[in-house]
């Protein structure tokens, strides 16, 4: 009984801290004098939450993750890593059937990374993707939500 309860610490410990460092990673997002440093602890903070979602969590927590970390990486200026981190968002989108709101945020995340990249291409199909999903998302607020980022997107 011990050993079960001690799992469940554990579990409740990881999933305590992916949700505070998925929150620290927003403020630090949204930051506006944010220094070199904060950047570091953006990062590091987006991948810790990653991490522990991965232990606790299920395929939404692993794409919603994935997405944050791809978006820290483009609010760094490190194209590379928020092009792979978008794939990784997507794979998991499509491997585990996710639609709505995340599928439009999937396609937001790809269609910002090929903007940093300078692929207009690829950034315009992604973009017309997740508008698409966006207009499946039921609700309105998360709907137009969705469609104000997807408009904020412009060729780097």
């Amino acid at each position: 009984m011990a050993e079960k309860t001690e799992k469940n610490d554990v579990k409740k410990t990881h999933r305590e801290l992916a949700v505070e460092l998925f929150n620290k990673t927003w403020d630090l997002m949204d930051k506006e004098d944010r220094t070199a440093e904060d950047t570091d602890h953006m990062i590091h903070a987006a991948h810790a939450s990653r991490y522990h979602w991965g232990v606790v969590g299920e395929p939404l927590h692993w794409q919603r993750g994935e997405w944050q970390v791809s978006r820290v990486y483009a609010v760094a200026g490190h194209p590379e890593s928020c092009l792979y981190h978008a794939q990784r968002c997507m794979v998991i989108t499509e491997t585990y059937a996710i639609g709505g709101f995340d599928l439009a945020f999937a396609h937001e995340a790809l269609a910002r990374a090929f903007s940093l990249l300078g692929d207009a291409e690829k950034m315009d199909k992604h973009l017309a993707l997740g508008k698409e999903a966006a207009e499946n998302v039921q609700d309105k607020d998360d709907r137009e939500y969705c469609l104000s980022e997807l408009d904020n997107i412009k060729i780097a």
